[in-house]
Protein backbone atom coordinates (compact mmCIF):
# COMPACT_ATOMS: atom_id res chain seq x y z
CA UNK A 1 0.00 0.00 0.00
CA UNK A 2 1.35 3.28 -0.80
CA UNK A 3 1.05 7.08 0.55
CA UNK A 4 0.47 8.51 -3.31
CA UNK A 5 2.99 10.29 -5.93
CA UNK A 6 4.49 13.20 -5.74
CA UNK A 7 2.86 15.18 -7.86
CA UNK A 8 4.76 18.68 -8.53
CA UNK A 9 1.80 20.36 -10.00
CA UNK A 10 0.48 21.28 -6.53
CA UNK A 11 3.60 22.49 -5.10
CA UNK A 12 3.51 26.58 -5.42
CA UNK A 13 6.51 29.00 -6.27
CA UNK A 14 7.09 31.58 -3.02
CA UNK A 15 8.45 34.51 -3.81
CA UNK A 16 11.28 35.02 -0.72
CA UNK A 17 12.80 37.95 -2.51
CA UNK A 18 13.06 40.55 0.22
CA UNK A 19 14.00 44.20 -0.06
CA UNK A 20 15.88 45.78 2.79
CA UNK A 21 13.46 48.71 2.14
CA UNK A 22 10.83 46.57 3.09
CA UNK A 23 11.75 45.50 6.37
CA UNK A 24 11.33 47.00 9.59
CA UNK A 25 13.32 48.84 11.50
CA UNK A 26 13.73 47.75 15.28
CA UNK A 27 13.95 51.49 16.76
CA UNK A 28 11.06 52.23 13.91
CA UNK A 29 8.61 50.21 16.52
CA UNK A 30 10.57 51.35 20.08
CA UNK A 31 8.14 53.27 22.10
CA UNK A 32 8.21 54.68 25.95
CA UNK A 33 4.80 54.37 28.23
CA UNK A 34 3.23 52.42 30.68
CA UNK A 35 0.28 50.10 30.07
CA UNK A 36 -1.87 49.63 32.29
CA UNK A 37 -5.14 46.23 32.56
CA UNK A 38 -7.26 46.12 35.27
CA UNK A 39 -10.04 43.34 34.71
CA UNK A 40 -12.10 43.54 38.01
CA UNK A 41 -12.16 40.44 38.94
CA UNK A 42 -9.83 39.35 42.28
CA UNK A 43 -7.60 36.85 42.58
CA UNK A 44 -9.52 34.89 44.18
CA UNK A 45 -12.20 35.11 41.77
CA UNK A 46 -9.62 34.25 38.96
CA UNK A 47 -8.70 30.91 40.87
CA UNK A 48 -12.24 29.51 41.31
CA UNK A 49 -12.48 29.94 37.70
CA UNK A 50 -9.13 28.77 36.99
CA UNK A 51 -10.26 25.42 39.16
CA UNK A 52 -13.46 25.25 37.01
CA UNK A 53 -11.96 24.99 34.05
CA UNK A 54 -10.01 22.00 35.10
CA UNK A 55 -12.30 20.09 36.63
CA UNK A 56 -14.34 20.73 33.11
CA UNK A 57 -11.19 19.38 31.44
CA UNK A 58 -10.70 16.32 33.64
CA UNK A 59 -14.50 15.69 32.63
CA UNK A 60 -14.00 15.74 28.99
Amino acid sequence: MGFGSYDESEQQEVDADFDDDDAVESEQSHHDGTLEFENGASSDELLDRLAEIKDEDDDA
